[in-house]
């Protein structure tokens, strides 16, 4: 492996006008950083009404929306450049950025090759709604080994439920045809599914039409909470009706938390379930709102602004502009910092003594704007969904755990749990015997 330094450059913009990397590293920079870009901002061949991104285009009015190729190249050399991890992913999300059209992402990955490190590896990954995947897209995709993620909330009336286009129109025959599409090229595909007011009740509907009828091995559960107002970050606010209910969402985990435990454990992976079980055998997770702190996750959009975070792309958050000031360094500064360490320090009493804290951190700070029970602010608006899956998972995640410490596969599981003499507790810890739940 070749060792490249990081401090090959010198202060001062590059040939191509833009800020080159510091010639020394800023000590608080971390080593591995993730950037959501948004060639399109938030723009969308779709109208999803619980969409949060819509409305981000109020921040840029009269604006085109489009990544110029100057911003692409500034993007990929920067982010290529600033990571020291061997591993670095390209993220590409909207609005919908498929957009940009097939020629935009061959640049990309072209720049990609052009500026990357001998003892770099690059995943290319995109989120799309599906809907304008064509074979020459997917020939692309497949070519570059992209993972694509596919928004997809269940079966036909679930998903058009809310994901509708511009006139209303449903959307789930177009995205099903844009997933085939992928299937028929090879493509990795994972599905992505928010969870609200029309499919929460549904969780064995949504996750065995995943599982049997799309195929998907792998899954994302977002929930959707909404605010109703236009107060921004406030404690106290109220949510829209499309929002998931705090409790079906708990009951949402743990109903599909227990199919894939009997069925699906090393076949299907939900990415929930997934850092849940890191949580238990006490390894770093790879979801941001079960960190402990945040602040390694940023948003760049069209124009190379730089936000804090996906879900803050307000003023408030902007860190600056890429072609201003090196990512690198604005990923450093005291401001992203100290929105990262937040996360830690603002958390209520209720949460710092909470015995699944180390398991949820207090989840996303977008989403606390609830009060505690001695009425201190600051508690997660989906805290009693999240206590009830927390709880109904630890005896499973231990039994996991141990697995894979000794050196065993987590998939077993599901015999240890079937092979339970009978008349015994059931060893999921539900204190149930058996016979009466996991037992053959």
């Amino acid at each position: 492996m070749t060792d490249i330094p990081v401090t090959i450059r010198r202060d001062g913009p590059d040939s191509a006008g833009s800020p080159a990397l510091p010639s020394v590293r800023p000590p608080t920079a971390p080593g591995y950083f993730h950037v959501l870009a948004k060639p399109t901002g938030p723009i969308c061949n779709l109208d999803c009404e619980y969409c949060f991104f819509l409305s981000k285009e109020a921040l840029y009015p009269g604006d085109r929306f489009r990544m110029s190729d100057d911003l692409l190249d500034t993007y990929v050399r920067q982010l290529l450049e600033s990571q020291t991890a061997p591993e670095v992913t390209i993220a590409w999300q909207g609005g919908e950025p498929t957009l940009m059209g097939v020629d935009f992402f061959r640049r990309a990955v072209a720049l990609v090759e052009q500026y990357r490190r001998p003892d770099q590896t690059v995943q290319h990954t995109i989120q799309t709604n599906g809907t304008l995947l064509t074979d020459e897209w997917c020939e692309l995709l497949a070519e570059h080994r992209f993972l694509v993620g596919i928004s997809v909330d269940g079966p036909r009336e679930l998903h058009d439920a809310y994901r509708v286009d511009k006139r209303g129109n449903p959307t789930f025959d177009k995205v099903i045809a844009g997933l085939d599409l992928l299937k028929r090229h090879e493509v990795d595909f994972n599905v992505l599914c928010t969870v609200h007011a029309a499919n929460q009740d549904h969780p064995l509907e949504v996750y065995r039409f995943f599982r049997d009828e799309l195929h998907a091995r792998h899954v994302q559960l977002i929930a959707i909470v909404e605010r109703d107002n236009e107060s921004g970050f406030q404690e106290g606010d109220t949510v829209t009706d499309r929002s998931v209910g705090p409790e079906a969402w708990g009951r949402f985990l743990t109903t599909i938390f227990d199919e894939w435990l009997r069925h699906d454990v090393g076949t299907v992976f939900v990415q929930m379930f997934d850092a849940a079980l890191a949580s238990w055998v006490g390894a770093p997770g790879n979801v941001c709102i079960f960190s402990e702190t945040c602040g390694d996750a940023v948003a760049l959009e069209h124009n190379g602004d730089l936000y804090s975070c996906d879900h803050f792309v307000e003023p408030d958050y902007l860190l600056g502009n890429i072609t201003q000031t090196h990512m690198v360094e604005l990923l450093a500064s005291s401001q992203q910092r100290s929105f990262g360490a937040a996360k830690r320090d603002t958390l209520p009493r209720y949460c710092r003594e909470c015995d699944v804290r180390f398991a949820c951190h207090g989840e996303c700070p977008k989403n606390r704007f609830a009060f505690t029970p001695d009425g201190e602010p600051g508690l997660n608006y989906l805290c009693p969904g999240y206590l009830e899956f927390f709880h109904h998972v630890d005896g499973p995640m231990k039994i996991m755990a141990d697995l894979l410490r000794r050196g065993r596969f987590a998939d077993e599981v599901m015999s240890v749990l079937a092979d339970a003499p009978r008349n015994d507790p059931c060893p999921c810890g539900s204190g149930r015997k058996a016979k009466h739940c996991h037992a053959r």
